[in-house]
């Protein structure tokens, strides 16, 4: 490969000035037809790629939206940057994807990346644990991105403190548990399993303050809760649902299970098919996020819908129409219940 092509040898082979190109480039000055199509050509002609870190700290760089999330796997994580992607390029935004793997250093190293980059808003995505050293991250780089003209942007986690100048859009997580842990006690299930969570993470914790007061509006004694944590996902939903039937003798003291996640919920119904158990025949099963493998499922899942996607556009829209230094701004999105086929009505008596 040849030497990088300068901008000085564009301007040269377009007959026009070092800033005409940079202004053409920029696309945020006016230019006359003429000299617009002179500089294009060039670029073209040449094979010119701009410096981005250049750009970037000239104030010209690509508009660009970051996501940050622990995977790009996970249907919610995937509807998310998907919602955030559209909402760019309808904006005229590029956008950039990248895992963290729950690893604070690697989400330090991304942030500090974006803001050298001039990115306009940066989305973090996903449940935590919420301590000490998380609010303090959380200042830190909401206050180091608003320095440069960028927005920090929690999207489905909490906001550390308030006076933190971050954009929130979260989405009514411990509402959708208490919904469809109702769902469950309306249809005369008492003996209900919760399963496949990340104690003392956010998202997993909201869910079980939902399904507590639920049980409590119905007047199941919190003593008589069955949780049962593991962790979210497919692994750990086959797991702890295996070990209970093992603990069990395959005749488990519980009537439903509520799993974590959809993933986990899948896999749950294998471990008690594996048992010989029929789902809803014997054990009844419902989920959380409605991602696509509830519905393709035999039977259908009975799930929680996260407006994941919506919760993505309204990340771009709200980030965009803000001042970084605005403070802080909150948007909660609704949860719905999708009732499908896992779920069964308990006769009277049993």
């Amino acid at each position: 490969m040849g030497e990088r092509v300068t901008i000085r040898e564009v301007a040269a082979r377009a007959g026009v000035s070092v800033a005409t190109v940079s202004r053409v480039l920029a696309g945020n000055y006016p230019t006359s037809t003429a000299s617009r199509a002179k500089v294009l050509r060039a670029v073209k002609d040449l094979d010119y790629v701009a410096n981005a870190h250049a750009r970037a700290l000239a104030g010209a760089g690509r508009k660009t939206i970051a996501v940050l999330m622990f995977d790009v796997v996970g249907a919610f994580y995937a509807q998310v940057a998907q919602g955030v992607e559209m909402e760019a390029a309808q904006r005229g935004r590029l956008t950039l994807v990248a895992s963290t793997g729950s690893d604070p250093a690697r989400e330090l190293a991304l942030v500090q990346m974006m803001r050298e980059q001039a990115a306009e808003a940066v989305v973090l995505v996903g449940g935590v644990v919420q301590d000490d050293e998380y609010r303090q991250r959380m200042a830190r780089y909401a206050e180091a991105l608003a320095a440069a003209g960028s927005r920090l942007v929690l999207c489905g986690r909490p906001a550390p403190t308030p006076d933190v100048p971050a954009l929130v859009v979260e989405y009514d997580n411990e509402a959708g548990a208490h919904a469809v842990t109702s769902h469950l006690l309306g249809a005369g299930h008492r003996r209900i399993a919760l399963l496949g969570y990340q104690p003392g993470n956010t998202t997993g914790d909201d869910r079980v303050v939902g399904h507590l007061r639920a049980l409590a509006d119905h007047g199941v004694p919190r003593s008589d809760a069955l949780l049962y944590g593991g962790g979210f996902g497919q692994n750990n939903g086959y797991q702890v649902m295996r070990d209970l039937l093992e603990k069990t003798g395959g005749k488990p003291e519980f009537t439903a299970v509520f799993a974590g996640d959809d993933r986990a919920a899948a896999a749950a119904i294998i471990a008690l098919r594996e048992r010989g158990l029929r789902v809803p025949e014997d054990i009844s099963v419902v989920g959380y996020n409605d991602d696509p493998v509830a519905a393709d499922i035999t039977p259908g899942l009975t799930t929680v819908h996260i407006p994941a996607e919506e919760m993505g556009r309204t990340a771009v829209r709200r980030a965009l129409s803000g001042s970084p230094r605005a403070g802080q701004e909150r948007h909660l999105l609704g949860t719905h219940i999708v009732i499908r086929d896992s779920v069964r009505r308990r006769p009277a008596g049993r």
